[in-house]
């Protein structure tokens, strides 16, 4: 049929033809891609592991494949393993669960793992001959499955975090397919553009290793009062001093003003969370308090130039380091390290942000692990007693810092190109869209 015939719906009224909005010259004039069912296009993968000793994976959406023991810090399928499904490179597994990038679910492709056991509770399929398997990727990439399954959830996620999607319902997703020549086509264009984003991560990731390395040796190891690395002009000058933060600093946390007191809230001083403490100098924030709030509590306004570290927080929070480039309060969870004359700020979060791993192994053990006002006063922390020295280290890495924000930049620009050029190399479900 030409790209203008209208096809028939499951209500019995006409829809119109797929076609998208930029279509290569080869294919111009073509018929319309066809909605096919995944029904259709798939045959189910039932087969159970049983006896086979395979590894128990998961899906994280945004990633993929995980092993169970590295998403859930051990191997969770339990009695249940012999009834998980054995899925080969190549298979499609949908998982049921919810997320912020996939609310309706994810669906990704096996691929260079070889075999695997994945839970019982995922719908597995392989494609049938005529349709590519890289091609459905794109397509489950734009989430087209989710926005289908979208008016068959009446629920929220069961007790067990997964959506009542049945199979009948997730086979009955149409996806608009075109022959398989024009298939291929597209999926060059796109792989081509996801090698450019590959190899663009990779470029931020070395940059990022590349600093990493640098501080290690631009400040001193532990128990070190001397940099291995050191700037020609400095190289004869001496050690750097050497103390625990609590005696070269001031160091205090802040508070939270009562929530029902309105009269604390919505003023004009800026009041800043663990939420905000993520390696970074801070210039905004997302809440505020008032005067009066700042005066009837333990919060504390700190000046610019104060270096916050989370002390407790969900996931990766505790450990993690922030600059004050404004005035601002604090919750309690913030240790606040309060800024000295003669030692630039930006030094002292560089050095602390360098020593995450290090300082999070300090954090105390039980139900949950924290760090403590104590603790942080315990670290040791060694400075150059030349501010021009400190201004050396901060300008190098400055500079790199600003080398990997615009690798980033690039790298998000490559990802927002290939949004928008899979918006135009398939067609619009809802409505008709043109050829280019």
């Amino acid at each position: 049929m030409s790209s203008k015939t209208k096809t028939t719906g499951t209500n019995g009224e006409p829809r119109p033809a797929l076609v998208p909005k930029l279509r290569f010259p080869e294919f111009r004039g073509a018929e319309a891609w066809k909605p096919i069912t995944l029904k259709e296009a798939s045959t189910p993968v039932t087969e159970r592991v049983g006896e086979k000793k395979l590894t128990p994976v998961s899906i994280s959406a945004g990633i993929g494949f995980v092993p169970q023991a590295e998403k859930f810090g051990r191997d969770i399928s339990g009695k249940q393993y012999e009834l998980y499904t054995l899925v080969n490179d190549g298979d499609f597994v949908f998982n049921k669960g919810n997320s912020l990038k996939f609310p309706q679910g994810c669906v990704y492709i096996l691929q260079g793992w070889g075999r695997v056991a994945a839970p019982n509770v995922f719908i597995c399929f392989r494609l049938k001959a005529g349709y590519l398997s890289a091609f459905y990727q794109q397509c489950f990439e734009q989430n087209q499955h989710g926005r289908q399954l979208k008016r068959h959830i009446t629920s929220g996620a069961r007790s067990n975090g997964l959506l009542n999607i049945s199979k009948e319902t997730f086979f009955g997703i149409e996806i608009p397919t075109p022959p398989v020549t024009e298939q291929q086509k597209i999926v060059d264009c796109l792989s081509s553009v996801d090698e450019l984003i590959a190899a663009q991560a990779r470029k931020v990731d070395a940059l990022k290793t590349h600093k990493k390395g640098l501080m290690q040796q631009l400040f001193p190891r532990e128990g070190e009062t001397q940099p291995l690395l050191r700037f020609s002009e400095f190289q004869n000058v001496g050690e750097w001093v050497s103390d625990s933060l609590g005696n070269i600093f001031e160091t205090t946390s802040g508070g939270t003003p009562s929530r029902t007191e309105r009269a604390y809230w919505n003023g004009d001083v800026p009041w800043v969370t663990t939420s905000l403490v993520n390696f970074t100098v801070i210039t905004s924030a997302e809440e505020f308090i008032t005067s009066e709030g700042l005066k009837n509590s333990s919060a504390k306004r700190f000046p610019q130039g104060t270096v916050l570290m989370a002390m407790y927080g969900q996931g990766k929070t505790r450990g993690q380091v922030a600059l004050l480039g404004i005035e601002a309060a604090t919750n309690q969870a913030c240790a606040a390290i309060l800024p000295r004359k003669d030692i630039d700020p930006y030094f002292v979060f560089l050095n602390l942000a360098g020593r995450y791993e290090e300082i999070r192994e300090m954090s105390n053990s039980g139900g949950q692990e924290n760090l403590s006002q104590g603790l942080i006063r315990d670290i040791r922390f060694a400075f150059p007693p030349d501010d021009e020295e400190q201004r050396k280290v901060t300008a190098c890495l400055s500079s790199l810092d600003a080398r990997i924000t615009a690798e980033n930049q690039k790298l998000d620009a490559l990802k927002i190109h290939k949004q928008g050029l899979m918006q135009q190399l398939f067609p619009s479900v809802g409505g008709v869209s043109g050829e280019a």
